[in-house]
């Protein structure tokens, strides 16, 4: 059985609009690679390559897209007793830059997909990863893959 895909009501959302979107590119791809079999009289002809690698990428696309919706479980987002999950949104208080910073924290599906109010991160992420399971007041320090470290501090979790 495949893996589930934890995703919020809105990544749900916006991962089927981005679908919608791609197979209307499939049917305007199709018609492209059409054009260019039907008008192509040299068998190296780079349109009609170009055309197919683009027809295939939609298509592979699409593919991983409704894999994804299709393997989807919906989250609420409440996090229990008030600990980070996956949904909730976080306040984040970054110590080097005295900065405070609003987050929502999702599947790493869900953090690639453009839109949206709020920035996303991956429970996958270094910062994901060390976010999970906190609470409003607790810090906590992230390596980063160069050799740095950064020091947050939740400041709430909604």
């Amino acid at each position: 059985m495949a893996k589930e895909i934890k995703l919020t009501r809105e990544g749900f959302e916006r991962l089927q609009a981005i679908l919608e979107t791609e197979k209307a590119r499939l049917e305007e791809a199709t018609r492209v690679l059409q054009e260019q079999m039907e008008t192509s009289t040299d068998a190296e002809d780079t349109g009609l390559e170009d055309a197919k690698r683009e027809k295939m990428n939609i298509e592979a696309r699409i593919d991983e897209l409704e894999d994804t919706l299709t393997r989807a479980q919906l989250v609420e987002g409440k996090g229990a007793e008030g600990r980070v999950s996956l949904g909730t949104v976080v306040i984040l208080h970054n110590e080097a830059t005295k900065k405070d910073m609003r987050v929502q924290v999702v599947s790493a599906p869900e953090a690639g997909v453009l839109g949206g109010n709020l920035p996303r991160i991956s429970d996958d992420s270094p910062v994901g990863l060390q976010l999970i399971g906190r609470k409003s007041g607790e810090s906590f320090v992230v390596n980063l893959d160069n050799g740095k470290q950064m020091k947050y501090r939740v400041v709430s979790v909604e």
